[in-house]
């Protein structure tokens, strides 16, 4: 068979959170064009929805007209996982999402698709897949390559540990020359990935009244930090606080004192809720009584008008507040702003979906619903009471996507509001620092080791001086460097170590150092022999672990010094080389490096090879021969 064309290439990777695709490899591969959370909805019909449609009422109130249904691209009530820690829970419902993928990228007929195989199927679901692909789109070729092995194929290194931190789970793999090394790998590691981070964040907030949402965006935002381990949280060592001098000031305010420097604290001090806020006490009891359902029921008792007029009122409140005290501290020095590692609070803005459903669900008239939301939202950016359909400025959501993406479409020729997510400010303490002290990283670390280790000890140095961490569950901010801090305290023995056996040396030797300069040389035994007069027990316990990789009669000099070159554990842990030939990849990050590496494997196998070299994918005659089981021949 001929080459393929680039541009008529797939790439597909499905993700238990997100499924990344592309229709068409540049010249320079870039991120994922098209990338769709991996979920769907069931329709009435029996079929599948990509998106949840909703019943749409008619302004006028006719209940006797034909209903009209709406997509709502944001909310996820009632969606299926078909993935879960990697595995396919819900085949109908996965290839349901397959098909909803291909139909949007509407590829041509002559179009090889390159799908990346996640490390807890199995050969029955290969083969499961394969078959769905080939009698589904009756595409000409299709190749499957391991998650890990694209890792490496975007990193350009042969021999590496990948680290994939994903939604609900790690997998942990061993890649020698481009092989999987299955013996030590371990897959699907429960507790250890992104959903974690957001749990320890649930169960550290839940008292202040959050949300699982609320810690999800949360753990998203850029205030969500990793501390390396051993670094004391903000506040917590006693730090200098400003003495109050007016009691009565601080009881009414929260500034320790009075003047302009006292009214600028105030200004820049952070929202609610909780106290020591802007919002203070009161105003947070008032909100948690609020919630979603007091906003329904205000309007149920038409009382939405005076409702909205109350926000209004308080915005303005507000806002003159903060300018007095603006003006107030224009003659004081400006406060110096704190990095985040270091302030006991900070706000982030938080996308309301839930009260966004409520409204919805309550079938309001556009102008009520676009009324509710300005009155609600609480971004930089408002919008405008009254917002225009082609005038309306532009709003994005908090992953990046544009704003037609999170509006619905409109139907039967009328002009539907905007209806982006209601954002709120709320304000986090020293909380947002510890969303990995749940044991998150000990896990991880000590599956590194027991997957290194079970590999032979000639492969380990080499191993654990190429750690490759990818998967979006490592995108939180600090993660990969405390991952790196917590292996090199636990597993990494530094020179200097050797210090602790200064005990059992003879008063007359040296000390050793870590150069080696001082080490000492075999001595000769009382009985003439060529032993060291160090300990037994610690010459034995230092050479035992690679004894029976010495030759007969071998002197122990040179065992020792074979010895020396493997060792169980490591003398040093390093991150490989982050590529740097890729611009499109430079400035969004290498967590999705599958991906990248998914694309390069594709452009070798169906482009420069041409299956010519080596089975790497697998065509239509060849399934027609084989069928779905001989895929297991052509994957990589």
């Amino acid at each position: 068979m001929g080459a393929f064309k680039e541009e008529n290439l797939i790439v597909i990777a499905p993700g238990s959170a997100t499924t990344l695709a592309v229709a068409g490899l540049a010249e320079s591969l870039a991120p994922a064009k098209l990338r769709v959370k991996s979920r769907m909805f069931p329709a009435e019909n029996g079929e599948w929805e990509p998106f949840k449609v909703r019943r749409k009422t008619a302004d006028n109130g006719q209940s006797e007209q034909e209903p009209t249904y709406e997509e709502d691209v944001i909310s996820e009530e009632g969606a299926v996982w078909p993935m879960v820690e990697g595995r396919i829970v819900n085949w109908p419902c996965f290839f349901a999402l397959i098909t909803h993928v291909y139909n949007t990228l509407n590829p041509p007929f002559h179009t090889p698709i390159l799908l990346v195989a996640q490390p807890a199927w199995t050969n029955r679901d290969i083969e499961r897949i394969t078959q769905f692909f080939f009698e589904k789109f009756k595409i000409p070729a299709f190749a499957l390559v391991d998650s890990a092995t694209a890792a490496c194929w975007a990193y350009g290194t042969n021999t590496a540990t990948i680290v994939d931190i994903g939604w609900q789970k790690a997998d942990v793999t061993v890649i020698y020359d481009y092989a999987v090394q299955s013996a030590g790998r371990l897959i699907a590691i429960a507790n250890c990935g992104g959903e974690a981070f957001t749990e320890r964040l649930l169960e550290l907030l839940k008292p202040r009244g959050f949300t699982r949402e609320m810690c999800e965006q949360l753990k998203r935002s850029p205030i969500c930090e990793v501390l390396p381990p051993g670094t004391p949280l903000p506040g917590s060592s006693a730090p200098d606080q400003e003495p109050i001098t007016n009691p009565a000031a601080a009881a009414s305010t929260g500034a320790s004192g009075s003047g302009p420097a006292a009214a600028a604290a105030i200004g820049n001090g952070p929202r609610g809720p909780g106290p020591d806020t802007e919002v203070g006490e009161e105003q947070k009891d008032e909100e948690d009584n609020e919630g979603v359902l007091d906003v329904a029921s205000i309007v149920a008792g038409g009382k939405m008008n005076e409702y909205l007029a109350k926000k209004e009122k308080e915005k303005a409140e507000r806002l003159a507040a903060k300018k007095k005290g603006g003006d107030a501290a224009a003659t004081a020095a400006k406060p110096v702003r704190l990095p985040n590692a270091k302030r006991d609070r900070a706000t982030f803005m938080y996308e309301d979906h839930a009260l966004l459903d409520s409204l919805k669900n309550m079938n309001l008239s556009g102008k009520m619903m676009a009324d509710a939301q300005a009155a609600l939202d609480e971004g930089p950016n408002k919008r405008q009471k009254t917002p225009d359909a082609t005038t309306d400025g532009d709003h994005s959501a908090a992953n990046g996507e544009p704003s037609s993406a999170i509006e619905p479409n409109g139907v039967s020729g009328h002009s539907a509001p905007r209806t982006g997510p209601i954002r709120r400010e709320i304000e986090v303490g020293v909380e947002r620092f510890q969303a990995a002290t749940g044991g998150v990283l000990d896990r991880i670390a000590d599956a590194i080791h027991r997957t290194i280790s079970a590999e032979m000890v000639q492969q380990r140095s080499q191993l654990w001086d190429s750690l490759v961490v990818v998967g979006n569950g490592a995108k939180l901010r600090g993660f990969k460097e405390a991952l790196m801090s917590t292996l090199q305290s636990k597993y990494l023995i530094s020179p200097s170590s050797a210090t602790i056996f200064t005990s059992e040396l003879p008063s007359h030797m040296t000390t050793p150092t870590g150069t080696g300069a001082n080490t000492p040389q075999p001595q000769l035994g009382l009985h003439g022999g060529g032993s060291s007069s160090v300990n037994p027990l610690l010459l034995a316990a230092t050479t035992a672990q690679t004894q029976h990789l010495a030759p007969p009669h071998m002197p122990s000099s040179q065992m020792q010094h074979t010895q020396s070159s493997h060792q169980q554990t490591p003398h040093s842990i390093k991150f490989a080389k982050v590529p740097d030939y890729f611009p499109e990849w430079k400035d969004v990050g290498y967590d999705e490096a599958g991906f990248l590496g998914a694309q390069v494997a594709a452009k070798v196998l169906f482009v420069v090879d041409t299956n010519q070299n080596q089975k790497g994918y697998m065509t239509r005659s060849d399934y027609n021969e084989q069928g779905p089981s001989g895929i297991h021949d052509f994957s990589l």
